[in-house]
């Protein structure tokens, strides 16, 4: 090769790194915005649900369903969904499942009917477990492992948590200028510029030989659905309720048998050596226990901030934002951050302001104002878990066979969507159980200042509860996760 012609030889190939980088960073934006609608949707309607309630004439009891309905359909097929994308191609399935969210999304805004809605929340739910496996497998396979990778990975770890919070503000935003039903009609031409624009910058990953586990879909399918219910009825209706004691011993058995299942199967639907590696299953429980705390946390300070500080709508969906903007301005760092610290020095660093932040709102009273009961804990609830979730993602990634990683990216929402169900259940039981205990205690003021007190009551014990998950997290991490130094390399 002559010297003149080398330049131009190295120029070309600056060129074409740089084209695939920009091919990747479209791909990358394209997936997250997906994920972004569908964690949106888990919190997007909370505030709006009065609104929905008259609308469409929903009892009490049931109007809990209008969340349930989407919960239960999106946690008990998660791990179909990622098989799925292992057998049938990967853009093919993340294509079809953000079209039939998009469609339920459209329906539930024309919904004239309770049933209606309900039906659209839990087609909904189906979508989103058929297209969320997919956004982190193609994120896997897209990125090599290494810096790339982590960016990404921090950038779909803002998303993942913080979209939960961003529902919360847009939700109130929506419920207050236009109506409850944009806050489904706002998803339509989200899912219709995914779908145009996911052929042509999505590749499509190499389909897997193989065959469904027709056994192990149907009953991770139907244990995941019944565990998931059994928690969503014991909020409801306690832990000795019939129905909820029935639908853990069916969770129970079924889960069992997809256990004994897997074991035998030649082409399992979730290949039991994704837990052999002890770093990963401990990033699996601790991920779960930290989203049980988060969820719970969503659920009281909505209420606290509306009924006991007289927020509106709107004014409630905005306090969420300090949190939501640290938390993405964390995980951006965050992977600048694993370049200088090993991932476990991260997970305890950014577990600690958890803690501290949960615990400070343990101690919540009625005389607490948003400055600083509320703002100060929910900084550093942001900070936390801005830096805790980015490597907790890569350890339960990092080593991942590529025929595996729709199975271990959806035991990543597995944990995701059962921590969340199982913290709001026994969160929702600590609280009935103090602020009962506190009304009967009677006190001193008005009726309506006692029952303020109770209820707060309530709220303060369900925050000291995720306190505990968060600390059993911060034990899990230093006891599962490995050495130090292992965990560096």
């Amino acid at each position: 090769m002559s010297t003149t012609s080398m330049p131009q030889t190295i120029a070309q190939g600056t060129a074409r790194d740089s084209v695939r980088r920009d091919a990747r960073g479209v791909a990358l934006a394209i997936v997250l915005c997906a994920q972004l609608m569908i964690i949106l949707d888990m919190t997007v309607v909370n505030i709006a649900l009065p609104s929905i309630a008259r609308g469409l004439h929903f009892s009490a009891p049931s109007l809990s369903w209008v969340l349930n309905a989407y919960t239960l359909t999106f946690g008990g097929l998660l791990l179909l969904g990622g098989r799925a994308g292992d057998i049938l191609g990967r853009r093919r399935v993340f294509m079809a499942g953000v079209l039939l969210f998009t469609v339920a999304s459209l329906a539930g805004g024309l919904a004239t009917s309770a049933g209606g809605l309900l039906a659209a929340r839990a087609v909904q739910g189906v979508g989103g477990a058929i297209a969320s496996p997919a956004v982190l497998a193609l994120i896997t396979s897209g990125f090599p492992e290494g810096r790339e990778r982590t960016r990404a990975i921090g950038l779909y770890t803002a998303v993942a948590m913080g979209g939960a919070s961003l529902g919360l503000v847009l939700g109130g935003v929506i419920t207050e200028w236009a109506s409850w039903r944009w806050v489904l009609f706002v998803n339509v031409p989200i899912g219709a510029a995914v779908l145009l624009a996911a052929p042509r910058f999505l590749g499509e990953s190499q389909r897997q030989p193989g065959r469904f586990d027709i056994t192990g879909a149907l009953t991770s399918t139907a244990g995941m659905a019944a565990l998931v219910y059994a928690f969503i009825r014991a909020a409801s209706s306690g832990w000795r309720d019939p129905v909820t004691l029935g639908a853990f011993g069916a969770a129970a058995v079924l889960l069992g048998l997809f256990l004994l299942t897997e074991a035998r199967a030649r082409q399992p639907i979730t290949p039991l050596r994704l837990f052999a590696d002890r770093g990963r299953s401990g990033s699996y429980v601790a991920r779960l226990l930290l989203v049980a705390g988060m969820f719970g946390m969503f659920f009281f300070l909505t209420q606290f901030v509306q009924d006991i500080l007289g927020f509106s709508p709107l004014r409630a969906g905005l306090a969420f934002v300090p949190m939501t903007a640290m938390l993405f301005a964390v995980s951006r760092a965050a992977p600048r951050l694993l370049s200088r610290f090993s991932p476990k020095v991260l997970m305890v660093a950014g577990l600690l302001p958890v803690v501290a932040g949960m615990a400070w709102l343990a101690q919540i009273t009625p005389a607490a104002g948003y400055l600083p009961g509320v703002l100060g804990p929910m900084l550093l609830l942001g900070a936390g878990m801005g830096v805790v979730f980015v490597p907790l993602t890569m350890a339960a990634l990092a080593g991942v066979r590529p025929e595996d990683s729709g199975a271990a990216s959806s035991m990543v929402n597995v944990t995701q969507q059962v921590g969340g169900s199982l913290g709001l259940a026994i969160l929702v039981t600590v609280y009935a159980s103090a602020s009962r205990s506190a009304a009967h205690g009677g006190g001193s003021g008005t009726a309506l200042a006692r029952a303020r007190e109770a209820v707060t009551h309530g709220m303060a014990s369900a925050f000291g509860a995720a306190t505990i998950f968060d600390l059993c997290a911060l034990l899990v991490i230093i006891v599962a996760i490995g050495s130090w130094r292992r965990a560096a390399r």
